[in-house]
């Protein structure tokens, strides 16, 4: 019965594999139909509008992961502690941002931020605070998921009893006691967020069209082949993402840290 279990275990291991890397492959052949030297990839990092859209994604995903994370992780932190009855009601407002479609969204942040009172669009750098609020909302469902399971996995009250025993404050709290332990949860959330604001297009093609997704959009209207070659490197640039999260957990299970509590 063990031999059976391995067996099919085996299988769908195999062919969950080839369900994600016959794609790939495919892609990766595509991208060097027009030229088998590489031409596709040469043009793309020769390409200024490549890095300045990706640096520009970035930018504003990092952004997004900090406001997200000083949201979140207080929130999730007190409703666990003081508010459990409300963890129902926060569960269901970090999942309107599913509701809502994402053209719905920016047009109502359109029209909200682009005409007094609250012009905000109007400014310098009016679209940018815009759109990493946007993002910041999206971000919501998945970041408060990955935190609150963290939480799940520790004893809060007990690690802020002995916080408070060594007559640390809440800030102190916070900062060196819950989120060193909600480092694997953090970096979860945060690459799923990193994910999500390279790879939008809807609501960065208002705000900010000069951004990744737009920007690929683009060249696969105009240079199929060197789009292709974009899809594979930004493949391997989450895969990286995913290495550094490996890395950055490893050795960090089951260990809970109240250094420098006091």
């Amino acid at each position: 019965m063990s031999r059976f279990g391995a067996w099919w275990a085996w299988a769908i291991f195999i062919i969950a594999a080839l369900y994600m890397l016959v794609p790939l492959v495919a892609t990766f052949q595509f991208s060097l139909q027009q030229n088998p030297t590489g031409e596709a990839y040469r043009y793309i990092f020769n390409d200024v509008k490549f890095f300045a859209g990706l640096g520009y994604s970035f930018l504003v995903a990092v952004i997004t992961i900090v406001i997200s994370l000083l949201i979140i992780v207080p929130t999730a932190y007190w409703v666990r502690l003081k508010l459990p009855r409300l963890r129902p009601f926060i569960e269901f407002m970090t999942l309107l941002p599913f509701v809502v479609p994402p053209i719905i969204l920016v047009f109502g942040l359109i029209r909200s931020y682009g005409r007094p009172p609250l012009a905000i669009t109007s400014l310098p750098h009016g679209s940018d605070v815009v759109l990493i609020g946007a993002y910041v909302v999206l971000s919501f469902p998945y970041m408060y998921r990955a935190v609150d399971a963290g939480l799940a996995s520790l004893d809060v009250r007990s690690l802020t009893e002995a916080a408070q025993s060594m007559g640390s404050g809440w800030p102190r709290i916070l900062l060196r006691v819950i989120f060193p332990n909600l480092r694997v949860a953090i970096l979860s959330g945060a690459f799923l967020t990193l994910a999500i604001v390279v790879g939008e297009f809807t609501i960065a093609s208002y705000l900010a069209p000069w951004s990744f997704a737009p920007y690929l959009s683009q060249l696969g209207v105009f240079k199929a082949w060197s789009a292709a070659a974009v899809s594979i490197i930004s493949f391997m640039l989450t895969w990286a993402a995913m290495g550094i999260l490996i890395l950055a957990s490893r050795g960090s299970a089951g260990r809970v840290q109240i250094a420098g509590a006091r």
